[in-house]
Parts: C-alpha cells; structure tokens; sequence
C-alpha cells in the first residue's frame, strides 16, 4: 500500500512538473501555483528516496515561488512584472559564488547530520537548483543554463536511486530547458527591452 501511494505521489509530482517547466518556457504566470503542489508533492518523494537535501530544496521552492510570483506580476522599476533580460556580470559572478557556498554548508550538514549515501551530488544540484530558481523568478534568460546542467547530473542520480519516473520528468525538463533557453533568447530579440538594473 505504501508502494502505491508513494508511486501515485510521484505521478502526480511527474504531471504538475512537466505543465510547470512548461507554462515557464511560455512565461504564463500560472507556472508558479503549479510549481508550488508540485513542491509538495516531491518534499514527500525526495524524503522516502533519502535525498534529504532535495527534499529541503522543494520548501525553499516553494518561497521562490511566491517571490517570483510577485516579481512576474508587480516587480520592476514601474512595478509592471518584470521583462525577460540578462543580468550583469556582476550579477553572474554573485551567483557563481552564491552556489559555491551554499554547496559546500549543505555538504557538510549532510555529511554529518544524515545518512545521505550521496551528499556532494546533493548538495551541488540543490545549490545549483536554488540559484537556478531565484535566476528565472527574476526572469533572467541564463537561468536556463544552469538549469540544463543541473539537469544532466539529476538524471543519472535519479537514475541510481532508482526513482525512474522521475529520471524521465528531468530528461523531459532537459529538452523543455533548452526550448525554454531558445524561447526567451527569442522573446528577448524580439522585444528589444532594455536592461534592467539587476
């Protein structure tokens, strides 16, 4: 019994994922309400799979996603939602660094306070993750490559904790990724909107 519902858990995580990943590379707003269940919905996977960094992830998710839902709907200079836009180098350098430090605080927790089998990939994915996140709630069109690498290591560790459903959602994320990269690069030439102050 546990079985099922652990499996119809990760359905319905699989479902709510993919239309969220989706209405992201179309910039619909409701990506960040479907995000949320599906935030819950794989706190609840990710704990049975003992990825207890990921799990941990899907909470700070969650808050992400209420920011980037004000962000996309009243964020900005004029407080309009903000535009599709790349951030300052600067900016860029901040996250690097940003994902450098998370990655190694949450390590070091794992390490010593879980029996996490996989504490460095863990960590690392859901640093990347984290940046990645707060990136696209500020529209920015590079969160797409961060989220495409992580990706490429989510898959094989997916893979080797035996969560195959889930290994498949990020195969398709991979490709949503990249449509998502090409579709903001287009929307960005396209619209020719100025910079913003990052």
């Amino acid at each position: 019994m546990d079985w099922l519902i652990a499996n119809w858990i990760e359905l319905a995580g699989f479902i709510t994922g993919a239309a969220c990943v989706w209405l992201l590379v179309i910039r619909n707003i409701w990506t960040f309400p479907i995000g949320m269940v599906n935030n819950v919905l794989y706190c609840a996977v990710f704990i049975g799979a003992g990825l207890y960094a990921d799990a941990g992830l899907q909470v700070v998710f969650f808050i992400l996603a209420c920011m980037g839902w004000y962000w996309w709907l009243r964020g900005g200079d004029d407080h309009q939602g903000v535009e599709v836009h790349e951030p300052s180098k600067l900016m860029l350098a901040a996250c690097g660094l940003a994902v450098i430090v998370i990655a190694a605080t949450i390590q070091w927790v794992l390490q010593r306070y879980t029996d996490s089998t996989v504490a460095g990939i863990d960590a690392l994915t859901t640093a990347m993750s984290l940046v990645a996140q707060f990136m696209l709630s500020r529209k920015w069109i590079a969160n797409w490559w961060l989220w495409i690498a992580v990706d490429l290591i989510y898959i094989p560790l997916y893979i080797y904790k035996e969560i195959w459903l889930t290994a498949v959602l990020y195969t398709i994320y991979l490709i949503m990724c990249v449509a998502g990269l090409i579709e903001w690069r287009r929307v960005r030439r396209e619209t020719q909107v100025r910079p913003e102050p990052s």
